[in-house]
Parts: C-alpha cells; sequence; structure tokens
C-alpha cells in the first residue's frame, strides 16, 4: 500500500515500549493496512525485517523473512526466513547459548556490529487474523526474530554490542559488499 520513511536512530519514538494490539483489532482494516504497508516498506528497503515502531506506529507488531524463497540482498549468505507477521510477540531463550554476528538496521543505515544474541528460542505471539503462532527456531532466523521484537521494548541493537571495536561503517567492514 505505502512504503512509509523509516525512523533513524536518534529518534526518541524508536525508545519507547510499544503497546500490545488489542484483541479486537485483529483481522481489522486498521492492523491489514499497517501490515501491508509494513511489508511493502521493509521490501523497498531489502531488510530482513521490520517492526512497527520503526515507521513511528507504537503497537507490537512486526513482519520479517521472504516470500517465494528469494534470498535477502542486504544477507546473501544467510539462510532464507519464513515471510512471516507477529503480533504481540513472546520470546523464551531455550536454554543460556549465545552467538555474536553481525547485524544490521534499517534504523541505523549504513552500520554493522557484532551482536549477541540466544541461539535457539520459541517465539510466540499472532498473526494478523488473530490465529497463534508457536514457533522453535535457531540461528539467523532466532536473530531475526529478537532483533525485531527489540524495536518493540525500544532496543536498538547498538544498545547490544557488547565490543564497539565490532562496530563500523559497512563500507569499511566489508567492502566486498559494496
Amino acid at each position: 500500500m505505502t512504503v512509509h520513511a523509516i525512523l533513524k536512530m536518534g529518534d526518541a519514538r524508536l525508545l519507547r515500549q510499544a503497546q500490545p494490539v488489542s484483541e479486537s483489532d485483529f483481522d481489522s482494516d486498521k492492523l491489514h493496512l499497517l501490515v501491508s504497508d509494513l511489508l511493502d516498506t521493509m521490501h523497498a528497503a531489502n531488510g530482513a525485517g521490520l517492526a512497527a515502531p520503526q515507521i513511528g506506529v507504537d503497537l507490537q507488531v512486526v513482519v520479517f523473512g521472504s516470500g517465494n524463497g528469494e534470498i535477502n540482498p542486504r544477507y546473501p549468505d544467510r539462510p532464507i526466513v519464513p515471510l512471516t507477521v507477529l503480533v504481540n510477540p513472546v520470546i523464551t531463550p531455550l536454554g543460556d547459548a549465545e552467538e555474536e554476528d553481525w547485524e544490521g538496521c534499517l534504523s541505523v543505515p549504513d552500520l554493522r556490529g557484532k551482536v549477541p544474541r540466544f541461539t535457539r528460542i520459541r517465539y510466540t505471539g499472532f498473526d494478523q487474523y488473530g490465529d497463534p503462532i508457536d514457533r522453535t527456531v535457531e540461528g539467523f532466523h532466532a536473530r531475526v526474530v529478537q532483533h525485531e521484537c527489540d524495536h518493540l521494548w525500544g532496543k536498538l541493537y547498538p544498545m547490544r554490542i557488547r565490543d564497539f571495536a565490532q562496530f563500523g561503517f559497512v563500507d569499511v567492514l566489508f567492502p566486498e559488499l559494496i
């Protein structure tokens, strides 16, 4: 429907806690329009995911993954994550194991950093119709979900970086990607 401007780090709206979607708003025109706008905006920016707060909407809604088995051009060496709409998510780590890996963000353009994330998680929530989602995932899929849901809690990935020697501009860190 609409490609929105993506808020950038420094905008105070990215630091707020998003509100849950009420039960009465599932399968509504309002929620379907938001999901459509999130997907259009994510695809236009070649994102691996996008959260409603990134377009200034204070609701617990994230979209992530790619449809039709397409590889994401920003992460060409990563496995495909199924296209998912996740509303009112809950993330449960399955064990203490973490892995540090490179992340980028549409709200933190042109930068990447090594971020620790749980390697295996269970996430639950709902799709836009109110149907329950309950998945156990690991690796890149788990990383994407944790990254996008962080936006709902007012966190950006640089807040999770432990070693700022592992944070910088994409064109310097990965000139082969340019």
